[in-house]
């Protein structure tokens, strides 16, 4: 957790928001570089810019994606994507919303911008290591090399 933790430092202080530093680092487990994938990804900044749903749920779930979604017209997208998806949600939900009265972003951080950088980064380390610890119970190399139902 301490190298999560200190990597999502390290990506906060070069400017990059909660999904960005879940698509950067799922990036670089993978040995890949997408900036069209990181640009895309600031769209989810601050719960989709209007304070909905936390950018670190969001982001998650298109690390998810990452890993088991359709991504060309050859590919199939893993059935097991739903599943891990709920997973991910029921904990982050158990973990934040419990914690914070809800998942969205205006929830955790009580529309606080300075609340982001007091619970956002270790929000996002542990959602980071959240998504690790499901895509390895389903199967999946975080390097990328081996994805189920994705022969």
């Amino acid at each position: 957790m301490a190298d999560e933790a200190f990597r999502v430092f390290e990506l906060s202080l070069q400017g990059f928001n909660c999904s960005q530093i879940l698509a950067l680092m799922a990036l670089e487990a993978q040995g890949k570089e997408d900036p069209l994938l990181v640009r895309a990804m600031s769209g989810l900044l601050g719960g989709m810019g209007c304070g909905k749903t936390c950018g670190a749920l969001s982001g998650a779930c298109c690390v998810l994606g990452l890993y088991a979604g359709r991504g060309s017209l050859d590919e199939r997208e893993d059935s097991l994507l739903p599943i891990m998806q709920a997973e991910l949600v029921d904990w982050f939900e158990t973990e934040y919303g419990e914690r914070y009265h809800g998942i969205n972003c205006d929830d955790i951080t009580g529309q606080d911008p300075g609340q982001r950088l007091a619970i956002c980064p270790q929000m996002v380390a542990e959602t980071y290591k959240k998504v690790t610890e499901i895509l390895t119970m389903h199967d999946y190399a975080l390097d990328g090399q081996t994805q189920a139902g994705q022969e």
